[in-house]
């Protein structure tokens, strides 16, 4: 993508980081050294050969983390970070890792942390923040930290799996079965998601993004969680069937293809490594029938795990593989992302500062439309309600759209949480106020007349005001008053 499209910060992963107290500039810089050291990743390049990219990755002690220190107004820092972080790499010389320290106080700092996808993933978040604590905590009593070192790297792994998927040309081999499995499952998907979007879509997508957060009671957890557990379903597996049966509702047919990520981290050894390790699977979601929504959990369930058990092919490959139309309007395969956490994140701790991570928006989108919720739980494990947000394309919807596809998510769910056992097309969606609109506002067509005339006796009125005025049109023909009327009594006697 990066070479197809150019630089751009449509693939960044941006993290804030707010620090009170005492801080040692000089213990950061050097911890963010230990990072890039302990994640051959963070230090890798990928120039070209003939147009063929390779990773290179440079020595450990020829690499520093570029960090950009400022003194800023207490208010500018996070207008300040959010310009930062729409950098656009130069992958094949500039490492996928910058750092930009603000100021804004003599004990408080926000700090951005801004890396490339091409380096790490979302879980690599909690391993990036673990191992820069422990090392500014190291660094801060004049140590380099002691951590184990890792068992492998992330390069190991490229060649593992290479390995794992073995000869595409050999029938028996894992890859050559899973292709064939998504070839089947995928086998005419359509090509786009019919959205009910306030423009067409451009020729050429901007990945111009907005994004709206909103969130689920815990009351709603809790029962959406008891329905999970009596279905043999997940929590992702309950509002991927909503979302899906949402988007159906909403005028996107009944062939749902939904892109879903996978960790990919399936061997302990890549639990502590930052890198790419997230896979995209396309999660096709049958509608069709109307059938009522523990039917169709039923279906996600048999669809989902079925792709779990094929989850090692890299959706690059498969969209190779399958060959899907090519364009730059749109997403290959699947214009809608579902992302679902149901873990709790680590916050790890800076000795003598306050701390407080937080992720910040780009202003960018790879999709139409990507729901991601998170499920939060109280300190004995106890759902607490879901946060959510839905990041969208501004070529296609305004934000008022996205806000009333939110709300209608949210009554369907409070529908699906109260009558598992209706079908998808009776759970209500419709607000009280769009309710009035439709059912009373629009339909207020009575008309008070004096005449009471029928509509042949209008017809007739208006023929003999106007005979050769047209009446009506279909195609090149055109009837007027007069011939219409004519041809009415005649066809009536």
């Amino acid at each position: 993508m990066w070479q197809l499209e150019g630089p751009s910060a449509i693939y960044n992963e941006p993290v804030l980081l707010r620090l009170s107290g005492e801080l040692d500039a000089e213990a950061l810089q050097a911890a963010l050294g230990d990072l890039v050291a302990r994640h051959e990743s963070l230090r890798t390049v990928f120039p070209s050969v003939s147009g063929e990219p390779y990773q290179r990755v440079l020595p450990a002690g020829e690499v520093r983390v570029l960090v950009e220190h400022v003194e800023v107004a207490p208010g500018e820092a996070g207008a300040l970070a959010a310009k930062a972080a729409r950098h656009a790499f130069d992958l094949a010389q500039e490492i996928p890792l910058r750092a930009h320290l603000y100021r804004t106080a003599p004990d408080e700092h926000v700090l951005l942390l801004l890396m490339h996808h091409i380096a790490g993933d979302g879980w690599s978040l909690g391993p990036m923040r673990r191992d820069l604590a422990e090392a500014y905590n190291a660094r801060l009593g004049g140590a380099a930290p002691r951590w184990a070192p890792l068992p492998v790297q992330y390069s190991d792994y490229t060649l593992w799996q290479r390995e794992l998927l073995g000869d595409r040309g050999d029938a028996g081999s894992v890859g050559a079965q899973q292709f064939e499995y998504w070839r089947a499952q995928l086998a005419g998907l359509p090509e786009e998601l019919p959205l009910p979007t306030d423009r067409p879509r451009p020729a050429v997508a901007s990945h111009a993004g907005g994004i709206h957060e909103f969130r689920l009671s815990a009351d709603l957890h809790v029962r959406l969680a008891h329905l999970a557990n009596e279905s043999r379903s997940t929590m992702f597996m309950v509002m991927q069937a909503a979302f899906a049966a949402l988007l159906t509702r909403l005028g996107g047919g009944t062939d749902i293809p939904l892109g879903s990520v996978i960790a990919g981290r399936t061997d302990e050894a890549l639990e502590d490594l930052i890198g790419f390790f997230v896979n995209t699977l396309v999660l096709r979601t049958d509608t069709s029938g109307d059938p009522t929504f523990r039917q169709l959990l039923e279906r996600v369930r048999s669809t989902d795990l079925e792709a779990y058990a094929n989850q090692d092919i890299p959706f690059e490959r498969l969209v190779e593989e399958l060959n899907p139309t090519r364009t730059t309007a749109r997403h290959p395969l699947c214009q809608v992302m579902f992302t679902f956490q149901n873990g709790e994140e680590e916050h790890p701790g800076f000795d003598n500062l306050r701390t407080t991570w937080q992720d910040l928006v780009t202003g960018t989108t790879k999709f139409d439309l990507e729901l991601s919720m998170a499920e939060i739980f109280t300190s004995d494990r106890q759902p607490a309600g879901i946060s959510a947000h839905i990041q969208y394309s501004s070529d296609l919807f305004d934000h008022p759209t996205v806000v009333a596809v939110a709300e209608r998510l949210v009554r369907f769910l409070e529908g699906v949480a109260a009558g598992p056992d209706l079908a998808i097309s009776r759970i209500d969606v419709l607000a009280p106020a769009e309710r009035e609109l439709l059912l009373r506002v629009w339909n207020d067509t009575a008309v008070v007349r004096a005449d009471e005339l029928t509509v042949h006796e209008l017809v007739e009125r208006q023929a003999g005001r106007t005979p050769d005025a047209v009446a009506v049109v279909c195609g090149e023909s055109r009837l007027t008053y007069r011939v219409l009327n004519g041809r009415a009594n005649q066809l009536a006697r």
